[in-house]
């Protein structure tokens, strides 16, 4: 066989493979294993915006890793990952409202009844906005399901 043969094919295992197997439950992007983009969930709750995780302070949690810009930001979630980590395991929460996985943009995001939402771009998160609590009901309702 040729390369270019091989390659086409091989590239169409990885494909179906990859279409048959259920989504991770924690959004890190194709070339990572980090959760949020790095940033620090609990600071989104601690100072009211986003913050740059260090790689010096990590924790594993849902299969993904979590930075944080602190030890005592990294304490607390791991005392209660499920206070800080954000909804639908950080995958735009507009797009498990409307039954699909998208990723969710931690500069694009949202606290609603103490949880962090994460949403795709600026005009998702304005789509959102406008019935965050209806998203909501509706994307509990689709959630683990849109995993698979």
């Amino acid at each position: 066989m040729n390369r270019l043969l091989l390659v086409l094919i091989a590239t169409a295992l990885i494909f179906t493979t990859t279409a048959w197997a259920s989504e991770p439950p924690v959004y890190t992007g194709l070339l990572s294993n980090t959760g949020a983009g790095g940033y620090d969930t609990v600071s989104y709750f601690e100072t009211g915006k986003p913050t740059k995780g260090s790689s010096d302070f990590t924790t594993q949690w849902q299969g993904a890793n979590w930075r944080f810009a602190n030890a005592e930001n990294l304490a607390r979630f791991e005392a209660n990952p499920e206070r800080y980590a954000p909804a639908y395991g950080g995958y735009c929460a507009w797009a498990v409202s409307q039954g699909y996985l998208a990723k969710g943009d931690p500069k694009h995001w949202n606290i609603r009844n103490g949880r962090l939402y994460l949403n795709y771009n600026q005009s998702v998160q304005d789509k959102w906005l406008d019935d965050a609590d209806g998203f909501i009901r509706q994307a509990d309702a689709n959630w683990p399901k849109v995993l698979d």
